[in-house]
């Protein structure tokens, strides 16, 4: 008796409830599942790049740092460039050796020397030339910046195109229903609905994050290009001073 009363309380126990995720993502449609999978390609894009251009500006940032103190305690401006020094990944750097080596150019003699001064159109040659590096190394550190500005503005509305394409899809099936004559009440509607919901939670799971590290890296950009303008601003003073004809 007691058995039978065991196997009887078994048989009427309710099933262990599936975790609610993995239940949703049953639920889910095949355009739903794919809008998932391309926003699942967003976001690692979309991290791969936070991560990649986080590591490049702090990079830039102490190069720049230890070339300015080393620009600072020459006593020349072309102390640097004499001495062959080399500073591979550094924006200051890039800006200086464009500098330097137009500047260079504009005193060089025949005889292979030196000139002890340099017209004025010489140094505005020089100046365009440093302007150009500016603007080469911004792009460069700007690079990469549109795919976390297409996840931000993208990946909602993709979300937001499987959520009502779901709902949509849902409410013909319960359209569908009534015009067969079967009832058709919230219990059918609900897994439909959260279905397509997940699409719109995904998309808001790429975007946020990417809009938070697009704002930090665009702010350290325009920190890094106002430091590179302001740098070639000096530079520019130090060669007039030096080698400019009175």
């Amino acid at each position: 008796m007691y058995v039978h009363y065991l196997f009887a309380a078994v048989g009427t126990a309710s099933p262990k409830p599936k975790w609610e995720l993995l239940y949703i993502w049953d639920q889910a449609t095949l355009e739903a599942k794919a809008i998932i999978f391309i926003l699942l390609i967003f976001s690692i894009m979309a991290w791969s790049v936070m991560i990649s251009k986080a590591i490049q500006m702090r990079r830039a940032k102490k190069l720049n740092q230890f070339f300015t103190t080393e620009f600072r305690s020459q006593s020349a401006v072309l102390d640097v460039y004499d001495r062959r020094v080399q500073a591979d990944g550094c924006p200051l750097f890039a800006v200086y050796n464009a500098g330097s080596i137009e500047l260079d150019a504009r005193l060089k003699t025949p005889e292979g020397g030196r000139k002890k001064q340099a017209s004025l159109k010489g140094i505005e040659h020089v100046k365009r030339t440093m302007e150009n590096t500016v603007a080469q190394e911004s792009l460069k550190l700007e690079s990469g910046l549109i795919l976390l500005a297409i996840a931000v503005s993208g990946a909602p509305f993709l979300g937001l195109l499987g959520t009502v394409w779901g709902v949509m899809s849902t409410f013909g099936g319960v359209a569908q229903a009534a015009a067969a004559g079967r009832a058709a009440d919230l219990s059918a509607m609900a897994p439909g609905v959260s279905a397509a919901l997940i699409t719109t939670v995904a998309g808001l799971l790429v975007a946020i994050p990417s809009m938070f590290g697009y704002n930090w890296l665009v702010h350290n950009l325009r920190v890094l290009t106002v430091e590179l303008d302001n740098f070639a601003q000096e530079m520019v003073s130090k060669m007039e001073t030096e080698y400019l004809e009175e």
